[in-house]
């Protein structure tokens, strides 16, 4: 059964999204990588900028796609999802561990469920459903991941130059966020090569590429 993009004028625009997607993400993956700070208010500030900034941009480009409507509505409510958790996190920014995790879990199990939603409904008839699908499963995850964190972590160990350190749930929460977002910042950012590719060819066969 052949797979075909929404419309071509929607997929030229949605590619404009997953590229937006795919810079804040990219952006959030490296501020955290070459921080050495892994606090929580790293984490709030970096998480909260990223997803007030991408959750924006993404609800007005999401608005001028084009994709039929229900699909796009649970889009936009993942996008009003973001903004909502971002300033959350940046008025919370100095409540510590707890707050963290709590605002970015939400944020992942729900943001993510709507995004995996919206793709399994599209598998059928859109190509774009591979983007959605996958970006959603990974926000799971995080969600997951960070769930099965103990809030009180704080193991202490000495690194390789006999200095002692002490590792915490803050440190591998922040980690976690980074390391998912440089995964969905580069799954995001094939997705819009390839959709942007795909302009000249607005039916596809199940299999190829999105």
């Amino acid at each position: 059964m052949p797979i075909s993009l929404p419309t071509a004028s929607a997929r030229s625009a949605y590619w404009r999204v997953l590229a937006v997607r795919a810079a804040a993400a990219l952006a959030l993956a490296l501020v955290i990588t070459f921080s050495q700070d892994h606090s929580a208010r790293l984490g709030l500030v970096t998480f909260g900028v990223f997803a007030v900034a991408s959750g924006a941009l993404t609800l007005w480009l999401t608005l001028r796609s084009g994709l039929r409507r229900s699909t796009a509505t649970l889009l936009l409510v993942q996008a009003v999802v973001g903004i909502v958790s971002g300033a959350l996190a940046l008025l919370f920014a100095d409540a510590g561990t707890g707050v963290f995790l709590a605002i970015v879990t939400a944020y992942a199990l729900i943001a993510g469920a709507l995004e995996l939603v919206a793709g399994l409904r599209e598998r059928r008839t859109s190509a774009l459903s591979r983007e959605w699908i996958g970006a959603g499963a990974l926000t799971v995850l995080l969600a997951v991941a960070l769930l099965l964190l103990p809030p009180d972590l704080a193991q202490d160990f000495s690194g390789p130059d006999g200095v002692a350190r002490q590792l915490t749930a803050a440190i591998v929460g922040v980690g976690l966020l980074g390391a998912w977002a440089a995964i969905v910042g580069v799954y995001s950012a094939i997705g819009a090569l390839s959709v942007r590719g795909a302009r000249k060819h607005p039916v596809e066969r199940a299999g190829g590429a999105s």
